[in-house]
């Protein structure tokens, strides 16, 4: 994910439960990623922790990484790489309590 370069836009691009595994600082690299991979008007969404900070977890027996960036740093980021938020939910109790942010590219 860090490095994908397909040369080709997409009209969405999804990155659930995937981005979060990521650490802050690889996170904020991946923004470019999205831009160079999103065709003008393409939905991106993603999920992330529900405020700043990391934290480890257990999945069938490993330990696993989170990390999460702040709403604020997430809206600039979206914001300086040519999107708009079209929608933040925390914790939405209708997708399992994930934190989700959809945003779309601008044309």
């Amino acid at each position: 994910m860090r490095s994908l370069a397909l040369d080709r836009q997409f009209d969405a691009i999804l990155a659930w439960n995937s981005f979060f595994h990521l650490k802050p600082e690889d996170q904020r690299r991946m923004f470019p990623i999205f831009q160079r991979h999103a065709a003008p008007g393409a939905l991106l969404m993603f999920t992330s922790g529900p405020s700043h900070g990391e934290a480890l977890g257990v999945f069938e027996g490993e330990t696993l990484y989170h990390a999460s960036l702040d709403q604020q740093e997430y809206t600039a980021q979206l914001h300086d790489h040519g999107f708009e938020v079209l929608d933040h939910i925390v914790e939405d109790a209708e997708c399992g309590g994930q934190t989700v942010w959809l945003a779309r590219r601008l044309p």
